[in-house]
């Protein structure tokens, strides 16, 4: 994640992530009410041993992507899921007219490439990279077979897909429930929370995303997301200076996703 320059006196609001092999996984981005479920899903690997994990690994292929590459479409034949080492991987779906929406930015430790993690199958939604990113692909046989072996990763498998199935599902809520402009202040409250770095006039949020990137999760269009933080902007709630956006007013945010 590539954050904006910032100067010695500002102050992280959140603690770095650690590494992977540390913390086994990262956070996830998506569209929900649910605080826990920004905490991420427990890692694949968790309860997995060293030499069950290499054994596992032997058995992938690692694929590096540049950014804006894409790591499977939608309607294409499953080959299996796929296992992020690095960078971010959005999941989104295309619907017939044109619309997208995107489902989640899934991030290191995480896998994607289900719900049919064995296959066969066809994708359901789309994968891009939106950083440069390195994942392993695990083919559905072999995944399979390996869960055969160690239960352990069959665990963690149904552990995934019930956490993913948890974040659609609150996505859907979301859509259904919620204005858009709510859902616009909860996504930017999330963001503060994940990216959030203290500046003299706000919180910046230390990660890029355009306004189309904003839209294509709120289930809106690039041109009502420009108006509506240009609105708020002259409200005094929030600073956008090109690609970057300072919230100045948390409390109205908090308002705003309350319905307010």
């Amino acid at each position: 994640m590539q954050l904006h320059a910032a100067g010695a006196e500002r102050e992280r609001v959140v603690a770095p992530r650690p590494p992977l092999s540390e913390a086994g996984g990262w956070q996830a981005l998506l569209l929900s009410e649910s605080r826990a479920l920004l905490a991420g899903p427990p890692p694949l690997f968790q309860a997995l041993s060293a030499r069950e994990r290499e054994l596992v690994l032997s058995h992938g292929r690692r694929r590096v992507l540049n950014r804006g590459q894409t790591l499977f479409s939608q309607g294409t034949t499953h080959e299996g899921i796929y296992l992020i080492e690095s960078g971010r991987i959005r999941v989104f779906y295309n619907a017939p007219s044109g619309r997208e929406i995107t489902l989640a930015y899934w991030y290191p430790g995480n896998f994607v490439g289900g719900p049919d993690i064995f296959g066969p199958s066809v994708h359901l939604w789309s994968g891009v990279a939106t950083n440069n990113s390195s994942v392993v692909q695990l083919p559905g046989k072999a995944l399979r077979n390996l869960v055969m072996q160690i239960p352990a990763l069959g665990i963690g498998l149904i552990e995934g897909l019930s956490f993913k199935g948890k974040c659609y599902s609150a996505l859907v809520q979301m859509l259904g429930t919620r204005s858009v402009t709510d859902r616009l202040a909860q996504l930017l409250l999330h963001l503060v929370d994940a990216y959030g770095i203290k500046v003299p006039d706000g919180t910046l949020i230390g990660a890029a995303f355009t306004h189309a990137d904003l839209a294509h999760m709120v289930g809106a269009t690039r041109q009502w997301v420009t108006i509506s933080l240009k609105r708020l902007q002259e409200q005094g709630v929030v600073v956008c200076r090109k690609s970057q956006i300072i919230v100045r007013r948390l409390d109205a945010l908090v308002e705003m996703r309350g319905g307010g």
